[in-house]
């Protein structure tokens, strides 16, 4: 079955706006887990705009399993490699975009990537790569040495007619395909919801969801664990 990641970085956001102690994203993730969650996501931006040091230090002691998106920054690097998530998802990263809004230009930046995933690895750390449902970039993902690409599903997510959202689609399967066939684990997210997650969990290649936005909207309606179920119950074809 795919498994499901889900962001708790919406839940810091809330508490950020006023500074207050909560809503604290470690219960959030922890109530995550409880309703059948794999992993725990956490952005740790280089402007802490939601997600703190503090937050991704307590989770990585008690999420099951943590998965880190991160900038190639060199501070982010060495909190990560200190940390040691089980997983390091490495993202572009603008200071003013209110979340992010494409893929990681790895064809461009291979040097750059390869060295950050390299640092990981001997870190143990599973590295995962983020990047548009590009043939390009998927190629010059397996060069880097990375174990695992998540496919930006923002595209889809995004198109307003049915046509549009059948030509992402094929995008997104075809990416899906070849990164298979070089080795790679394959994930996606970016822009899923309630709504139109049934045809990305049809993609036979992938393996893993990660949700946030729309899980923890749906959350401040239904609860934690009501939320998380239901997106479940989609996944699993319920």
């Amino acid at each position: 079955m795919v498994r499901l990641g889900v962001n708790v970085d919406h839940v810091a956001t809330v508490r950020q706006a006023r500074g207050a102690p909560e809503p604290d994203p470690l219960e959030a993730a922890l109530l995550a887990q409880r309703a059948g969650a794999d992993s725990i996501i956490v952005h740790l931006r280089e402007d802490r705009r939601h997600i703190q040091d503090r937050d991704v230090k307590l989770l990585r002691k008690k999420a099951q399993r943590l998965n880190l998106e991160m900038a190639i920054i060199e501070e982010i690097l060495k909190i990560a490699c200190k940390l040691r998530p089980d997983q390091a998802t490495l993202v572009p990263e603008k200071r003013q975009e209110l979340t992010t809004e494409g893929g990681l230009d790895v064809a461009g930046n291979l040097k750059k990537v390869s060295k950050a995933v390299k640092r990981m690895k001997e870190k143990d750390i599973l590295v995962s790569l983020f990047i548009d449902p590009d043939l390009r970039q998927v190629k010059a993902s397996a060069k880097t040495g990375s174990q695992m690409v998540e496919l930006h599903t923002g595209c889809y997510a995004e198109a307003k007619s049915r046509k549009k959202k059948d030509r992402e689609l094929t995008h997104i399967s075809r990416a899906a395909r070849e990164a298979k066939r070089l080795g790679l684990k394959v994930s996606a997210g970016h822009g899923l919801t309630y709504q139109n997650v049934s045809r990305i969990v049809r993609i036979p290649e992938i393996e893993e969801l990660n949700i946030g936005h729309n899980i923890i909207a749906r959350a401040v309606m239904v609860g934690m664990k009501q939320a998380v179920k239901e997106m479940l119950n989609l996944i699993k074809g319920k």
